[in-house]
């Protein structure tokens, strides 16, 4: 296979703004599309390679496997054992826990399935996962596990039959992301059924070169075409990188302008051109060389270092951050990458032998974390500590997204089971960690009431989420049948609790800001959430009103600056009779709270109706909002409160329903 500088120019262009992205500079908002970019590049090389042996009769499939294991395992074997020590010291039980998991499914190449299950690749929570960006290398594996079988199978056919068999393929897997991005977007984006086109089209530009040698020749005769062709796919990729954010359906057909690109830039760029010798420059086939363990590393030096911080990472720490991983990526790459190339040193024995081992290791290594449950021990936390930092949960499924367009079962029941339904409770996140004290509060007075909500969806009227798992599937429904089920029964009474200022302030640093917008198009700006956010209060209040519903809003908890775990991990290192005072410095202050909730206080105090129940008093003393006690923690994470913290605002819940429903 002929030597292409511009292919190695082209992987730098994909993994750097992948880093970037990862780093959270908003400019490189759609820098996730260069793991697209990887995939037709994949597909296009190892195509190549298998369509050449096989023209010329000596393709072996352990041969190919083994190739895939040279190239893939050494550099991610090395990169998960260096993250060993440092999830060890660093990572609390829960985070611990989940890394395990993590650590036997990369070696299993099915991280995509867990990270599937465990969240979305665009929430807060993925900023805290050392080996997420291990998904696109499990998509790619399971790929070349089948698809070499694939050629095997249809070898005797006409090309041209294997050809169009493979554009089905793509077309088939294209209609499936396109309906999965706005159906099931985290299945469409982790899952290989959804993601095979990308390497397809790849796959098909290697079958054009082989077959389409005329073509071929006549395009490269043509320079102008070729300069028009390769600055176009240029231009579509960095739209994408630009333009695209984590609000964008993806991978649908917005998947095929990086694509598209890439597979322009393969077909049209030479060094005779002048994208092909941007991309033939020095540094950018350096970079490119490097583009496979800079990938590894980028993700666990990010993820590291805002587990260490206490606050969020400056910019200038993300910068050295990023040039860290190249650097780090040199070394994996010049004494871990390239000696295990060499057939010399390490044959095909050797090789598998060594997939085989480090395989079972890290599988073993995970089993053993997970079944430990992280090893809190590690910290000397005491269990009654361990056991409150937990969240309510509610068992039948009332909080499950894709449950809540059921026709039965879609809410759960609060309180007395026998009693009819007096009041709704019904929110975002927030009242999921309300469940549990309103299930008692109710319990306590006889009480019937049905809860249900979803996460990152605001509970007000005639707006979208804009968030990725929301903004398509059910928030804007959610509320419209929460409205008709309360009229229809007649409901009286209704709870709404939420992170309000997730929707219009983002957190205390301005990041981490869910939009809204009146309708799935709107611009992602933070006026145009306001905006929206406005609206939705005032028609959420007048159909409420004018239906004679007593409705209740529920002030937003005081948020923590930093995980509980974390701050329970530096309190720990002194002895118990400083926890408190280091507990109290770390928890976030009264002021701080309450300018974070300036403007949506202010929002809601413009009328008398409704009723905002604000369990400040309760929740802040002198001056701060405590993270906890020395053996309890009042959050879950840094902004939902753990069941014990939940449990401080039972008997103000009690009273107010007692005074609204038992009269």
């Amino acid at each position: 296979m002929k030597y292409r500088r511009e292919i190695d120019g082209l992987r730098a262009v994909a993994v750097l703004p992948v880093i970037l992205f990862h780093a959270g500079f908003k400019p490189f908002a759609g820098g996730f599309v260069g793991v697209d970019v990887f995939f037709v590049i994949s597909g296009y090389l190892i195509t190549t390679i298998i369509l050449s042996d096989m023209n010329h009769g000596k393709f072996s499939i352990v041969t190919f496997y083994e190739r895939r294991a040279r190239r893939i395992l050494p550099a991610l074997f090395f990169v998960m054992f260096c993250c060993l020590p440092f999830a060890w010291l660093w990572l609390a039980p829960n985070h611990l826990d989940e890394f395990c998991q993590s650590l036997a499914a990369v070696s299993l190449f099915s991280s995509n399935i867990l990270f599937l299950q465990e969240s979305g690749y665009f929430a807060t929570a993925a900023e805290l996962k050392p080996l997420l960006h291990t998904w696109s290398l499990a998509v790619e594996e399971q790929y070349y596990v089948l698809f070499p079988l694939f050629l095997m199978a249809l070898w005797k056919l006409r090309k041209r039959w294997i050809f169009s068999s493979l554009m089905l393929v793509a077309v088939i897997s294209l209609a499936g992301a396109q309906y999965g991005a706005y159906n099931s977007p985290a299945d469409a984006f982790f899952l290989l059924p959804t993601r095979c086109w990308e390497l397809a089209i790849g796959a098909l530009v290697a079958f054009y070169f082989l077959y389409k040698k005329e073509q071929e020749e006549f395009i490269r005769s043509h320079k102008v075409l070729s300069e028009v062709f390769g600055y176009l796919g240029f231009g579509l990729i960095l739209y994408s990188i630009f333009v695209f954010d984590e609000a964008t359906p993806f991978p649908s057909f917005y998947a095929l302008i990086p694509t598209i690109g890439t597979a322009l830039i393969i077909v049209f760029t030479t060094q005779q051109t002048a994208v092909g010798r941007f991309l033939g420059t020095r540094v950018m086939v350096g970079i490119g060389l490097l583009s496979y363990s800079t990938y590894l590393w980028h993700q666990p030096l990010f993820v590291f270092a805002r587990h260490k911080s206490a606050t969020e990472l400056n910019i200038e720490l993300l910068l050295v951050l990023s040039v860290l991983s190249i650097v780090l990526a040199y070394f994996s790459w010049r004494f871990v990458e390239v000696p295990f190339r060499n057939k010399e040193a390490f044959s095909k024995k050797k090789v598998f032998v060594f997939a085989v081992v480090g395989s079972v290791f890290f599988a073993a290594v995970g089993l053993a974390g997970h079944l430990q449950g992280g090893f809190p021990d590690r910290f000397g936390f005491p269990d009654n500590l361990l056991t409150s930092f937990k969240r309510s949960s509610p068992v039948d499924g009332c909080f499950d997204k894709d449950k809540l367009h059921e026709v039965d079962d879609w809410y759960c029941h609060l309180g007395d089971k026998d009693s009819d339904l007096s009041f709704v409770v019904f929110g975002d996140s927030h009242i999921l960690s309300l469940y549990d004290a309103f299930n008692s509060a109710a319990a306590d007075l006889d009480l019937g009431g049905a809860f249900v909500g979803a996460s990152g969806c605001p509970p007000f009227l005639g707006i979208h989420s804009l968030r990725r798992d929301q903004s398509n599937r059910n928030c804007h429904e959610l509320n419209e049948r929460v409205l008709r089920y309360v009229i229809d029964n007649e409901i009286k009474d209704v709870f709404l609790a939420a992170r309000w200022t997730y929707y219009t302030d983002g957190s205390y640093s301005g990041d981490d800001f869910s939009y809204v917008g009146l309708n799935k198009t709107t611009t992602k700006t933070k006026d145009n959430s306001r905006k929206a956010f406005v609206h939705g209060f005032n028609e959420t209040v007048e159909e409420y009103k004018k239906n004679g519903v007593a409705l209740h809003l529920i002030s937003q908890v005081p948020q923590q600056e930093i995980e509980p775990v974390h701050a329970y991990q530096r309190a720990y290192m002194f002895e118990s009779d400083s926890r408190a005072e280091v507990l109290k410095n770390i928890s976030v202050t009264l002021e701080s709270h309450r300018k974070l909730n300036a403007y949506v206080n202010g929002v809601f105090a413009q009328n008398s109706y409704p009723e905002v129940l604000n369990f400040e008093d309760l929740l802040c003393e002198d001056h701060h909002c405590p993270v906890g006690t020395d053996d309890t923690s009042y959050y879950f994470d840094d902004d939902h409160l753990s069941i014990s913290g939940a449990e401080r605002l039972i008997p103000s819940l009690r009273r107010v329903l007692d005074q609204n429903l038992k009269q």
